[in-house]
């Protein structure tokens, strides 16, 4: 079989204080998106991301810009070397490094974009009235009916992320999150944990995030990708830039179908994924979801050279497509 490739980039999670660092002293591609990113927001992200504190680089507005400046910036290093990918796709604000990648997007929008919409986020649910919680070894099928019903009986909750076999997260109203996961567990799930989240991210209760991040989105050139970008919303390839505009406004209150993304991926031919960006949550996730994807995490200088030695011996110098 052909190797075919799909970068994915992660999504908020993936955040430590001194991400990019050893890359950031090795190349110049990653100081230069640095140094974009600190003019484009009109703030240091370069030290945020480096010296932290930990507790300012966890607020969604500033983890988003930042997971997505660190994601672009080895990617660029990559790119640079002419090592290319066949899809793209990001889990969640993920997504929006995989539209940069793809030439759908500019990065200086990006981050901008990210910013502001990790704003609309933290900003569209009091505090305290959202939560989500993961879902581990439960059917997919009955969660999500489980949640039908309390969102009847009791408010909003529902499917946020349908991350691989055996691990769903809901998201809603607090006290719906809470009886979803006494039910879940009645009916066959073996654990339910509470994520220290500032919303209720990925649920009908981000709407008026959706909308405000609508406007600003009007406002952006968004191009027809180079290559397929998978969305979170349906799981399906996107390339024309209103198709892909649409996604980027539905995926905020919309499921992300990571599960289903990577199983169309592999569907469509995709033999290697590979995880650019911080940490490697995606790789597990992707090895969950089939065991026969060869992953590969790139995060550290010998990552990125490991990934160049490794596109030579496959493709030489160059590559058709």
């Amino acid at each position: 079989m052909s190797v075919v490739w799909a970068w994915v980039f992660p999504g908020q999670g993936s955040q430590a204080v001194g991400m990019g660092r050893a890359a950031y002293d090795t190349y110049e591609e990653v100081r230069q998106t640095f140094r974009e990113a600190d003019e484009a927001l009109g703030f240091s992200l370069t030290e945020l991301c480096f010296a932290g504190p930990e507790e300012t680089l966890r607020l969604t507005y500033y983890t988003q810009p930042a997971i997505l400046t660190v994601s672009v910036a080895l990617w660029r290093v990559l790119a640079a070397r002419g090592v290319t990918a066949d899809v793209v796709a990001g889990h969640s604000l993920g997504e929006y490094s995989a539209l940069v990648a793809a030439g759908a997007l500019e990065f200086a929008d990006a981050v901008r974009l990210v910013h502001r919409r990790g704003r609309y986020m933290d900003e569209a649910v009091p505090a305290g009235e959202g939560a989500m919680a993961a879902v581990l070894q439960g059917e997919r099928e009955v969660i999500a009916s489980v949640c039908d019903e309390v969102t009847r009986e009791v408010g909003t909750v529902q499917l946020a992320n349908v991350n691989c076999p055996g691990q769903v997260v809901i998201s809603g109203r607090a006290d719906a999150v809470r009886e979803a996961g006494k039910r879940v567990l009645e009916r066959g799930a073996k654990r339910v944990v509470p994520l220290e989240v500032s919303g209720p991210f990925h649920s009908a209760l981000m709407e008026p995030a959706a909308l405000r991040l609508a406007a600003d989105l009007e406002q952006v050139r968004i191009r027809d990708a180079r290559c397929p970008v998978y969305a979170n919303v349906d799981a399906r390839p996107k390339v024309r830039a209103e198709e892909i505009r649409e996604a980027l406004i539905r995926q905020v209150s919309a499921p992300v179908l990571w599960e289903d993304s990577v199983r169309n991926m592999r569907a469509a031919g995709i033999t290697r994924f590979v995880e650019v960006g911080p940490g490697k949550v995606l790789s597990g996730l992707v090895r969950k979801v089939d065991r026969a994807a060869e992953t590969v995490s790139v995060e550290q200088p010998a990552e990125v050279e490991a990934i160049w030695d490794q596109w030579k011996a496959v493709f030489g110098n160059g590559r058709n497509g």
